[in-house]
């Protein structure tokens, strides 16, 4: 199974593009599922391909029907509303995203998700980790052990065994994100392009993802005339700032109307290649002078761009609008740190690179001794 998670600025043709991909995946024979949250334009697009349009409330009905009964049955003293009645949070879409995402990783199909603008993509991948961390805080290891162990000497559950399967069951609810989605890119040939793959980049980075590829969308064909030489013009710059950033796009050329039917998607030639992205380094700590260094990467990441806390035993790196828990090794979890910085700022190779010294209170003498010796 592959998942082709397709974003862009709004505006940039990415559920176009979307759309050739899954038709182009189904044309050569390979079982697949469009993933949106809006009607495709094409009309006989779902006559070719399986399109599952998730609407948010319905979504959020679902998974309440499937779980309100049993935490009603865990808390007696209050009366939860039905399904129909419950009113959607923000947010909602992106958990109902997820949670379908996880139902059809189980079925072994192909999924294109039109994942939306940019941000709201980001916000997506980066949901299960943040939901899950925070599900963490409210239900901490010790605190599930000490349910299970009550659970067995009481005939009756009482709150905590309450909290911990209502935690339970919003974990359930949730999925997964498939492993190693595939994020394709597609940008418009406008200054908005080179912001919006450095955001991506640094974004994705931050979640342990590498962009699959990078499309370059609605570009306008050389014609005569002021107008047209000043979008050729704006389209070379656009083209060369890629280029310096170190992504080579593949171009998709503009077309006088939004595709009709399905010959006029397939003559648009839009669709992404189903390509594995080039796997990032995994963040591990490395002797350094005095002590250890620990690098995350972050393509395109500039000085300025990315915060830094250390929370107990993660730490906490904040980039692009988004922010990510990195929970810390033994190793390091016993030192502390003494700065931090960003190494090939504004490339591809970016990194955050966080120093690490061994800390006296936590490190026997004669070990202390030693790495001093070093």
């Amino acid at each position: 199974m592959r998942t082709l998670v397709v974003t862009g600025p709004g505006g940039a043709g990415a559920s176009t593009v979307a759309a050739a991909t899954a038709l182009a995946l189904a044309d050569a024979g390979r079982p697949v599922t469009l993933l949106t949250t809006s009607t495709p334009a094409v009309p006989d697009l779902a006559g070719a391909v399986t399109v599952r349009t998730v609407a948010p409330a319905p979504a959020l009905e679902s998974a309440w029907a499937g779980h309100a009964e049993q935490l009603a049955a865990l808390v007696p003293v209050l009366t939860l509303p039905p399904s129909s009645s419950v009113l959607p949070l923000p947010g909602v879409a992106e958990v109902a995203l997820l949670a379908e995402l996880s139902r059809l990783a189980a079925t072994g199909t192909d999924v294109v998700l039109d994942a939306g603008p940019l941000d709201q993509a980001t916000a997506l991948l980066a949901l299960p980790h943040a939901a899950r961390w925070w599900l963490a805080q409210l239900a901490p290891p010790r605190l599930r052990v000490l349910a299970s162990v009550r659970a067995l000497t009481r005939t009756k559950p009482g709150a905590v065994e309450a909290a911990v399967a209502a935690v339970g069951a919003v974990e359930a609810a949730l999925g997964a994100l498939p492993a190693d989605p595939e994020v394709h890119l597609v940008l418009p040939p406008d200054p908005r392009a080179l912001p919006a793959l450095r955001r991506a980049g640094t974004g994705l980075g931050l979640l342990g993802h590498a962009l699959a590829s990078v499309v370059l969308a609605r570009v306008l064909p050389p014609a005569a005339g002021e107008w047209a030489r000043g979008r050729a013009d704006q389209q070379d710059v656009v083209r060369a700032a890629l280029r310096g950033a170190g992504a080579t796009p593949t171009e998709v050329a503009d077309a006088p109307r939004s595709p009709a039917d399905l010959d006029e998607l397939r003559a648009l030639r839009a669709a992404v290649a189903a390509r594995p992205a080039p796997a990032l380094p995994l963040p591990a700590p490395r002797r350094s002078d005095g002590g250890w260094e620990l690098s995350v990467p972050l393509p395109h990441a500039g000085r300025g761009e990315v915060e830094l806390t250390r929370w107990g035993d993660e730490l906490v790196v904040g980039a692009a609008g988004l922010r990510r828990a990195l929970p810390l090794d033994p190793l390091l979890r016993r030192c502390t740190v003494t700065g931090a910085s960003v190494t090939e700022p504004g490339t591809p190779q970016a990194a955050l690179t966080v120093r690490f010294t061994a800390d006296p209170d936590q490190w026997p003498a004669d070990l202390l001794a030693a790495e001093a010796a070093r």
